[in-house]
């Protein structure tokens, strides 16, 4: 019987342990943390409140992942329409800004309404190099310079100029004339974000979604991989034990994993130190009141504004608060390549709560029951144009030798929790097909 083991027990992990269960193959997990869930996991405390690791909802459209996750809550789970609303110099503007610039300052909206005919009508033939380029064909100047550029380097930590458009898909919604004509002379306007409807656990945050998963597979927790050795195909683990495989997939983040195999080639290496992720500060803040807002989350426009997005968990399910108290999650963006860290995560707590009160979201005489702050190393993969060549550089080697990848952070794509799962079985599929002899193809599930 094969070894096989996997590395990471997130939603990319559980993806691949339950494609091999269903295929009656036996496989190891490995996990480095204490906890189950990865970047999906959850936190409860005592105090009552129930905060994830960043923000997570799913808006999955594909109907067995639906079921799956409600077979993991047992039916539990709470349907929501989504809300979404936007911050910018003291207005509240329905998502997309772009479908309801109405009541904002006149000057400002006639100049993005002139833009957008401009835009609509412009020869076609522009060169698309980078995203700034795209935002300027799509909406022109004035409204690509005044919200996307400005909360997408609060986002993404590096200027539009520096980012590519492979990870766009639905995520900017573009308009036609018509809709953003409309937005501008009315308040009233149809829902048009990517996201419409999405589903929660009822308990336990998002991490139920994963409950069935974690209660059917053997997980070792506080397994750290500090080498792989590719040739003698084994795994050395921080606490001493040595573990030989046959097959391996790793979630692991590419510029965690590659340093850690013998024998890696300087380019190589150098590849994975280009690739580029956002660091998040997850400031968690429960407060004694619920009103607090209707949106399930907000962006921030403005780059004085400390936090680029703010959810309110307790509007995703009523067992995420004490009952009538309100939750916070203000997300603070920081990456190694482009902005460093430059203070603890602790530091940024004051500073959120600060700005919380100046865009009215919490007043002053609110009393805050619980605050604490926790830190993503790995959030989102930063599309920068470094992205495509490092990347395939990466995943060319861990083909050459064998190591399969998966998830967000082994395919180094903009993947939600579906896309993630999915990763798994697809690079379980691609072990299976090896075993058996199938023609080879690439090991891991494949860059997106």
């Amino acid at each position: 019987m094969a070894n096989i083991s996997i590395l990471g027990a997130g939603m990319a992990g559980f993806g691949a342990a339950y494609h091999f269960q269903n295929e009656g193959v036996a496989c190891n997990v490995y996990e480095k943390a204490v906890f189950y869930g990865g970047h999906a996991t959850s936190f409860s405390h005592d105090e009552g409140f129930v905060f994830d690791d960043g923000p997570h909802i799913s808006f999955t459209k594909d109907e067995r992942i639906q079921e799956l996750f409600a077979e993991s809550v047992r039916g539990e789970y709470e349907t929501l329409q989504a809300y979404v609303n936007n911050y910018w110099q003291g207005y509240w503007i329905k998502h997309p800004a772009q479908c309801n610039l109405h009541g904002l300052p006149t000057d400002l909206v006639v100049n993005v309404l002139n833009d957008f005919v401009e835009a609509k009508f412009a020869p076609n033939g522009r060169e698309i190099r980078n995203y700034a380029d795209w935002l300027l064909a799509s909406f022109g100047p004035t409204f690509a310079e005044t919200f996307p550029m400005v909360y997408g380097l609060k986002y993404h930590t590096t200027p539009a100029e520096n980012m590519s458009t492979d990870w766009l898909g639905p995520r900017l919604y573009r308009p036609d004339l018509e809709e953003v004509f409309h937005g501008a002379l009315t308040p009233s306007t149809p829902d048009v974000h990517y996201v419409t409807h999405f589903r929660y656990p009822t308990h336990g945050g998002f991490l139920g979604f994963l409950r069935m998963f974690i209660e059917r597979t053997p997980v070792k927790l506080e397994h750290q991989v500090t080498r792989i050795d590719p040739r003698e195909r084994r795994l050395y683990f921080a606490h001493g034990p040595i573990v030989d495989y046959d097959h391996v997939i790793s979630s692991i983040a590419l510029p965690e994993l590659i340093p850690m195999i013998d024998g890696t080639p300087p380019d190589v290496q150098e590849a994975a130190d280009r690739l580029a992720a956002t660091t998040c500060v997850n400031v968690n803040i429960g407060v004694d009141r619920e009103d607090i807002t209707e949106a399930h989350w907000s962006y921030f426009y403005d780059p004085d504004v400390f936090f680029t997005r703010v959810s309110f968990p307790h509007l995703y399910s009523p067992n995420n608060t004490p009952p009538g108290m309100g939750s916070i999650q203000a997300e603070v963006y920081y990456s190694k390549k482009y902005r460093p860290l430059d203070r603890s995560p602790e530091d940024c707590i004051e500073p959120v709560i600060s700005d919380l009160k100046r865009c009215g979201i919490i007043n002053d005489d609110d009393r805050i029951l619980f605050k604490n702050v926790t830190l993503t190393p790995h959030a989102n993969v930063i599309f920068d144009l470094d992205r495509t060549e490092a990347l395939e550089t990466v995943h060319g080697y861990l083909d050459d030798i064998g190591i399969a990848y998966c998830g967000r952070y082994g395919e180094w794509g903009y993947h939600w929790t579906d896309d993630a799962f999915k990763s798994g079985e697809r690079a379980a599929q691609q072990v299976l097909d090896a075993m058996s002899g199938a023609p080879a193809g690439k090991v891991g599930g494949g860059a997106r």
